[in-house]
């Protein structure tokens, strides 16, 4: 079975630089990078006192591992605004988080070279753990001012309805 069934002839894999995050309903401007989605899930050895001297395997608990979003710092507001959710400065006792909307349900989107959407992921409940608003600066440096967020989330998976799209064909201009 080809590793592509509606695209066949595609031998490689998807590349990793074109995605998209959306959050409340739509795309957030510039994400520059996205860590990996990870889960791991506990080991649960255990043995009875007749078996041989190896012990038995069970899977445990599954945990999810946090997810870093980073961006190039503009004006665009949203890392900080979600971030004020959890805790605000000078709000008040009492007031620091906000309890109805500080947690989101995100969708990471992954497109192939042409821009079609092949995988989406829904991020169930994130919130902001850290928050970065400026990185180290340096006089003396040479690269981009990088902003950047760690959301907490209680599990992923993977839209169904999103299937391979069919790819457009390579046609030389005449």
């Amino acid at each position: 079975m080809p590793e592509f069934a509606v695209n066949p002839n595609r031998l490689d894999p998807y590349k990793n630089f074109k995605f998209r995050i959306k959050w409340d309903g739509r795309y957030v401007a510039g994400v520059s990078k996205v860590s990996a989605l990870k889960r791991t899930t506990e080991v649960i050895q255990h043995r009875e006192g007749g078996d041989p001297s190896t012990s038995r395997k069970s899977p445990g608990r599954t945990e999810f591992d946090a997810i870093t979003l980073e961006h190039g710092v503009t004006h665009d507001s949203e890392f900080e605004t979600w971030a004020g959710k959890v805790w605000q400065f000078g709000a008040g006792a009492g007031n620091e988080v906000s309890l109805a909307d500080f947690r989101k349900d995100i969708v990471l989107d992954l497109f192939n070279e042409a821009g079609q959407l092949v995988f989406s992921y829904k991020i169930f409940r994130c919130w902001p753990s850290e928050y970065a608003a400026l990185p180290d600066l340096d006089a003396s440096g040479n690269a981009v001012a990088i902003e950047h967020i760690v959301l907490q989330n209680e599990g992923w998976q993977r839209d169904k309805e999103v299937s391979e799209p069919k790819e457009p064909s390579y046609k030389p201009a005449t």
